[in-house]
């Protein structure tokens, strides 16, 4: 789904809650179980764990009647290119790939990790951005919120949710422009990411 698809302008959600990462200079990225080579699938993780946690009460899963009317929704115009650049190389050097990396390289794959987490049980969707500005790290955080946010608005007006996490993600690149790789520290350090829960309220 793309904003192309949502039909006639929707009334913007209002925000309950926002997170950032990263939100200061000492911020690293915890490593996630399940998640290996990469730092997307963390950075999803961490900001969506940051905004539900100024909404409800962790770790306690929130009300089951109002989760099954929560959806979560995941915006990036870069996608996790760790993890497809950890699989280039595995494929290119004759190795044994690890299978953790065709898991964690959908990206319904680390949704699945924050709706399980905290028993959120409305629709799943991951979109990309068909523009991202002017290509800078900056430019395509804001194309992805943009999309996500207007996917968000057509997910309530058309009754699909209540309420929506959104997630905005950008896996920036190391200097020399790889991807960066790591789940904490280097490489953690040039990614980025916003999240807003939102209602229709």
């Amino acid at each position: 789904m793309t904003a192309s698809d949502v039909g006639v302008a929707r009334t913007a959600p209002r925000i309950l809650a926002r997170a950032a990462w990263p939100e200061g200079p000492e911020d690293t990225l915890p490593a996630v179980p399940g998640f290996i080579l990469s730092s997307f699938n963390p950075l999803v993780v961490e900001v969506a764990e940051r905004c539900l946690r100024r909404v409800f009460a962790p770790p306690s899963p929130c009300d089951p009647q109002r989760a099954a009317r929560i959806g979560i929704l995941l915006a990036s115009a870069g996608g996790d290119r760790g993890t497809a650049r950890a699989l280039a190389e595995a494929v290119e050097s004759g190795g044994r790939v690890p299978p953790l990396l065709f898991f964690q390289s959908n990206p319904n794959a680390v949704l699945g990790h924050v709706t399980a987490r905290w028993g959120l049980a409305g629709p799943v969707v991951c979109v990309s951005p068909a523009k991202t500005g002017a290509g800078s790290a900056a430019d395509s955080l804001a194309a992805s919120l943009e999309e996500a946010m207007a996917v968000a608005a057509a997910l309530i007006g058309d009754g699909d949710a209540d309420e929506v996490l959104v997630v905005a993600a950008e896996q920036g690149t190391e200097p020399g422009g790889r991807a960066a790789g790591g789940s904490t520290g280097r490489g953690a350090g040039f990614d980025s990411a916003v999240a807003l829960f939102v209602t229709g309220e």
